[in-house]
């Protein structure tokens, strides 16, 4: 295990876990990204391959109002937006695809976040 990076076991955790999840116009795939200063997360059709509805740190409207897009508070706000334009466009479960990171920090404020705009997972 010494020759792989950390990344690399994140990639093979993720193809793992994504051989079983799915995400299907009633019930799509909700994918986050993380990198060391931003997040971003997408609500994904699986089935006719579209993005129905995304959210970054990034965003112009949303780097006004934080200050740092790599920390849990960041992580936070943008659950939230995604969430509240999710229940906007009739999504109401989403299957949470962690895309192999842990389930802890930003990815869980993330999704606590998502869970408080009032996404089901």
């Amino acid at each position: 295990m010494a020759n792989t990076s950390r990344n690399d076991r994140r990639l093979k955790r993720h193809a793992r876990v994504r051989k079983n999840l799915f995400g299907t116009p009633e019930k799509p795939r909700m994918c986050v990204f993380r990198s060391n200063k931003n997040i971003a997360v997408q609500i994904i059709d699986d089935v006719n391959g579209v993005t129905l509805c995304s959210a970054s740190s990034l965003e112009k409207e949303l780097k006004e109002t934080i200050a740092y897009g790599g920390n849990k508070d960041a992580a936070k706000v943008v659950g939230k937006v995604v969430g509240e334009r999710a229940v906007a466009k009739g999504i109401k479960q989403v299957a949470f695809d962690r895309a192999g990171y842990l389930y802890h920090g930003r990815v869980k404020e993330l999704a606590d976040g998502a869970r408080e705009a009032g996404l089901e997972f």
